[in-house]
């Protein structure tokens, strides 16, 4: 069955279409969100910004607003202070030995979790609106023609208080609709925001490219976007499987095990997660423009850490990318959990010891299928930055960031879709 009957077996069971249709709704809600504009800032100015606005790292924050940012809406600040809260809440989950036992809680554990991610990322969010106030005020931000944009003209205490508060309010709002989603929707409420997000922004960049190249250049870019597609789909689904045997034991008068599993160990174990942490990290520079007002630091960092096109930002940011794959890889996955949790109920791995070996031989898998991954999405984290430097094409968007989150939400959501399908015995999509 083609995905259009998919489509339309999905909306003939009533639960499920009520499920589609609330989220279309929330989504509708989230891209108006991104159009209202904030108290306090000239409207105009903001609009001459937003058709200027190119490049570097603010267009990767930009991205997850889709295209709020730049336009200060109330929803300017997009799902990254969530993002980056979740991001931090998981790495503390490693030190704190209270939020690790939070996390082997179960359900109530994970709500603790939630809550605290929830009240950190109102603090981000207080952060980030403030900096973004100070930031779109000093004229060091500019128009399509070059001019500095003041977009908050009349800097008073009050005015700045009013713009942080909406953006503020707008994180928590938006915060509260991925949540209804997850809840009462289909797929991660989170993921879906901000795959709209991206989706809002392609037309438009898609029409820059076809405006400023031509239609030649504009159908060569789709077939690479085409072929990109299918990499990024192939590389998500390659996993190693390590085969795992347990031995049959006898408890009472009943006897357990002597089954055959594995463990699937992803290529790309840790997603988009290095591409956020990298961006983040590059993110500082920019902001170190506004506090050091010496000439010669400024413009190295203009030229070389936020410029995308510049060598030392892609050798950077490619290299940060690879060494967060493995560092983020190497806290979400423990050969030794896994190993002595196959120990306990007598699994084993063929041919290596239980035990110590086990998570040596786990550890070494891992190290090696990592580095493919790593290099994959690297090379897809710069694939932009290398087309502007080469072609001078402002915005791709068949590359980066977009196109990962783009594949990857609509694997996870299809497969979502394909279960609820499955469990009322019709065709699903992946068939």
């Amino acid at each position: 069955m083609n995905l259009l009957g998919a489509f339309v077996n999905a909306f003939k069971v009533p639960d499920l279409r009520k499920k589609i249709l609330f989220t279309l709704l929330i989504i509708a809600i989230y891209r108006f969100g991104a159009h209202v504009p904030t108290p306090g800032i000239d409207v105009q100015k903001a609009q001459e910004f937003a058709r200027g606005a190119q490049g570097g790292v603010f267009q990767f924050i930009n991205l997850f607003s889709g295209g709020a940012l730049t336009q200060l809406a109330v929803f300017a600040l997009g799902i990254m202070p969530y993002i980056t809260s979740s991001i931090i809440m998981q790495l503390l989950t490693v030190v704190i030995p209270k939020l690790e036992a939070w996390s082997k809680e179960g359900e109530q554990g994970t709500k603790k979790i939630t809550q605290w991610t929830r009240y950190l990322t109102v603090v981000l969010a207080v952060l980030q609106s403030t900096g973004l106030a100070f930031l779109f005020h000093r004229g060091q931000i500019q128009n399509a023609q070059g001019a500095p944009v003041d977009l908050i003209p009349n800097f008073t205490p009050g005015r700045v208080a009013i713009v942080v508060i909406s953006l503020t309010a707008g994180t928590a709002l938006i915060m509260w609709l991925g949540e209804l989603i997850t809840q009462r929707g289909i797929g991660n409420g989170m993921s879906i925001l901000i795959f709209a997000s991206i989706i809002s922004t392609l037309p438009s960049e898609g029409k820059a490219i076809l405006d400023q190249k031509g239609l030649g250049f504009f159908l060569g870019m789709c077939l690479i976007g085409i072929g990109v597609i299918v990499a990024i789909v192939v590389m998500e689904q390659g996993q190693r499987r390590i085969p795992v045997q347990y031995a049959k034991r006898v408890v009472g008068r009943r006897m357990y095990g002597g089954s055959s599993t594995y463990i699937p160990l992803k290529v790309n174990q840790a997603g988009i997660i290095p591409i956020i942490f990298a961006s983040s990290v590059l993110y500082i520079p920019s902001l170190l423009q506004n506090v050091i007002q010496h000439q010669g630091v400024q413009n190295f960092i203009s030229n070389n850490l936020v410029n995308s096109a510049s060598l030392t930002y892609m050798v950077l940011y490619g290299t940060m990318v690879v060494f967060f794959a493995y560092f983020y890889t190497a806290i979400s996955f423990n050969p030794t959990d896994v190993a002595d949790n196959m120990k306990k109920y007598g699994g084993f791995v063929p041919g290596i010891r239980p035990g110590r070996q086990t998570a040596e031989y786990l550890d070494r898998i891992l190290t090696r299928i990592t580095l493919p991954g790593a290099l994959f999405i690297a090379a897809i984290a710069l694939l932009p930055s290398i087309v502007l430097a080469v072609y001078n094409v402002q915005a791709l968007p068949f590359g980066g960031t977009s196109i990962l989150i783009t594949v990857g939400v609509t694997l996870e959501t299809m497969k979502q879709i394909e279960s609820q399908l499955m469990m009322r015995h019709y065709e699903g999509f992946l068939k």
